[in-house]
């Protein structure tokens, strides 16, 4: 049979075939245009889903020069003969992709080297709620979500873009993992950096079959000819690839310095793993065989025949650390702007620290990874202190240990 990933997402996932921006796209063509076209744009990120997805919303306007850094260099690779392969899409003649880590040395002697561009977007981000396990991951993390970022800020100060945006996610708003808290902070030092950068970032859904997300999951799932498996009781909402570039290119050109993004999507449209695992197999052609635990769901597919009709999951109630049942994209003593678009909110952000104390917060956290015996319990305990609102889920459980 023939199946479109893309239509599946339209019918199934997001419940419409016309992009959510479409109004407000074409009501900011001539400011995207006037701020794209004939400049120079680096993409930190850009092999990821959002942030290759952001480069294909950009490029119809026509920039004069396209840098790409992704550590990812299969990913780098891929974007470029998937670009290059597109009937009718523009490329700029100066179109690089960097394998470089945008932490380190090699990338600041690139920047100074090569720029100033005029718009910087960042999209390099450790996203699994799993990254939380011990104290390994979550340094992993917040060096890179928070301390890494925190570099290019200063970088950017040395040589200032006239646009710049980094990416954020719905879990920094009343966060309740690692993660999320991570992304708060970055969003608090995108706010202290507003006073000297035109720095602005988004929060928005989870993007429908993204790189490494359970929906995408599901595909390999079936591929393989193993059971699927999700959660019955975690609602999300859900974006195209497509949608999540374009969010980030309006908030990127048309924010204001700390401002911070969302989509106005309606708590109804929130959809769980589940259903969207169910209506994958139904237009694959399966029907769900619903199993009691994991390993009769194994013992299932394992004795699938080709002919079979019907495709083995477990479904589960939620028992892992860090998660949320509900998505949420603003807390209630944020000020909230619902008019100035069609789609899209805008948090008005009000930093709670200057870049000094930026500074300070990220001394006491490498202070922190300087102790020899340091549980996962006390950096919670730190992370509370530096982030007010995180309310840490835990359950001793992770999702390595899950199917």
């Amino acid at each position: 049979m023939t199946f479109s990933l893309e239509d599946f997402i339209a019918d199934h996932v997001i419940g419409r075939r016309e992009s959510f921006f479409a109004a407000d796209l074409l009501a900011h063509d001539a400011e995207l245009r006037e701020a794209i076209e004939g400049k120079s744009v680096l993409v930190i990120g850009g092999a990821g889903t959002i942030g290759s997805s952001f480069i294909r919303a950009l490029l119809p306007f026509r920039p004069a020069r396209l840098f790409v850094v992704d550590l990812n260099e299969n990913g780098l690779t891929e974007l470029t003969r998937d670009l290059r392969s597109t009937q009718g899409q523009y490329m700029p003649d100066d179109f690089k992709t960097y394998p470089i880590n945008f932490g380190g040395p090699i990338f600041a002697r690139m920047l100074r080297a090569e720029g100033p561009f005029d718009i910087v977007a960042h999209f390099a981000a450790h996203k699994h709620v799993r990254s939380e396990k011990d104290r390994y991951s979550i340094e992993a993390m917040l060096e890179n979500n928070v301390m890494n970022s925190v570099a290019l800020l200063d970088l950017m100060t040395e040589l200032p873009p006239e646009h710049f945006f980094c990416v954020s996610t719905d879990k920094a708003a009343n966060p309740a993992n690692v993660m999320g808290a991570s992304k708060k902070l970055m969003e608090e030092a995108v706010l202290a950096y507003a006073a000297e950068l035109p720095a602005v970032t988004a929060r928005f859904a989870n993007v429908a079959f993204s790189n490494g997300s359970l929906p995408a999951g599901f595909l390999e799932r079936i591929a393989k000819g193993q059971p699927l498996a999700a959660p019955l009781d975690v609602r999300r909402y859900f974006v195209a690839p497509i949608e999540s570039g374009q969010l980030c290119l309006l908030a990127c050109v048309l924010g204001k310095p700390a401002d911070i993004f969302f989509p106005q999507l309606d708590e109804p449209k929130m959809l769980t793993f589940a259903t969207i695992a169910d209506a994958l197999l139904r237009e694959l052609g399966y029907e769900p065989d619903h199993c009691s635990s994991e390993d009769e769901a194994k013992a299932k597919a394992a004795s699938r025949n080709a002919d079979d009709t019907t495709w083995p999951v477990f479904y589960f109630t939620s028992d892992t650390a860090g998660e949320k049942s509900f998505e949420e994209f603003y807390t209630d003593d944020e000020e909230i702007d619902l008019d100035s678009f069609a789609a899209l909110g805008i948090v008005h952000g009000r930093p709670s620290n200057d870049v000094a104390g930026i500074r300070s917060t990220l001394d006491d956290l490498r202070a922190l990874f300087e102790r020899t015996e340091l549980p996962k319990e006390a950096i919670v305990d730190v992370l509370a202190t530096l982030v007010p609102t995180f309310h840490h889920v835990e359950t001793g459980k992770s999702l390595d240990q899950k199917m």
